[in-house]
């Protein structure tokens, strides 16, 4: 028998994976009124990533398949990184300049996403979950730590080249 705060958790991934999928899927594929991989990797030159194709599909690759992740609850730590790295090179490149208030281009919202995928790795995906046959399944402070790392050593890479 599921509890409430597994089904809460299940509600939780749903909604936050799904829409974060949709975002990869913008950039990726030009689905859900978004511009595609060409216009994309324009944008993401005229940032400053060269070439921006590749790192557009970097960027919508690791929001599609970190949001599917987290949506079923599959290498959920991993899936975390994923978003977490995303949410860092955003924050640096776009809305860091901009303050804290998505209301004036800050990292508000680039901040909850990537607490949102770390408390995830943290707490675990919970029992509706495929992650719930793995040891990682159940999150903790080891998960956390790793999505945290590799999400972070993820966007210093990107950011660096």
């Amino acid at each position: 028998m599921t509890s409430a705060a597994d089904g809460g958790l299940l509600l939780l991934r749903l909604t936050f994976g799904l829409l974060m999928a949709a975002h990869g899927a913008q950039k990726l594929f030009g689905l859900f009124g978004g511009h595609g991989l060409t216009a994309t990797g324009k944008g993401f030159a005229a940032l400053g990533y060269h070439p921006g194709k590749l790192f557009a599909t970097i960027g919508g690759l690791s929001e599609f398949l970190g949001g599917l992740g987290l949506a079923v609850g599959l290498l959920t730590p991993l899936a975390a990184a994923a978003l977490i790295g995303v949410m860092v090179n955003a924050m640096v490149t776009v809305t860091g300049a901009h303050g804290l208030w998505d209301t004036d281009g800050g990292v508000e919202y680039s901040v909850c996403i990537a607490v949102v995928a770390l408390a995830v790795a943290a707490i675990g995906p919970g029992r509706l979950a495929v992650d719930r046959y793995f040891a990682w399944g159940a999150g903790g402070w080891k998960q956390a730590a790793f999505a945290l790392g590799l999400g972070g050593l993820g966007a210093a890479i990107t950011l660096s080249i």
